[in-house]
């Protein structure tokens, strides 16, 4: 990865890397290890990403309701794959309470995560600013 593109593309690489080392074998930093030492932290370091305008990215997941359970909103993500253009899939992570994430401060109220099957393409190029939240939110 060329190290001259922007830092939100720069922070989601590392967040990759450091998902990828648990797979193979207190406030947040995108550059801390959130993985380590403690090993039963999992597998994920969800984000938040804002957009240039500083509003939080949002996507939806089960559009159409194609499995059981509800169509549902959220701004919180895990980074799958990284390419060197900056373009990344990222799966959305639905809050294990439901939200309207058009309220900001529900954001704050969030106490758990779940992975889902739901992916997203993104220009990361697009964002502005990430947030990394802590990987004890994410249930396995």
């Amino acid at each position: 990865m060329s190290k001259d593109l922007n830092c939100v593309c720069d922070a989601v690489q590392n967040i990759a890397d450091l998902q990828d080392a648990v797979e193979d074998c207190c406030p947040t930093s995108c550059y801390e290890n959130l993985l380590s030492p403690v090993a039963n932290l999992g597998d994920t370091i969800p984000f938040m990403l804002t957009n240039k305008c500083g509003d939080l990215f949002k996507a939806f997941g089960n559009v159409g309701q194609l499995e059981a359970g509800d169509c549902f909103e959220t701004v919180f993500f895990r980074v799958e794959t990284i390419r060197n253009d900056c373009c990344a899939t990222l799966s959305l992570l639905q809050p294990t309470e439901a939200i309207d994430c058009d309220c900001k401060e529900k954001v704050c109220d969030v106490t758990g995560l779940e992975k889902t099957d739901y992916c997203i393409e993104v220009d990361l190029t697009c964002f502005c600013a990430i947030q990394c939240l802590s990987p004890r939110l994410v249930t396995n």
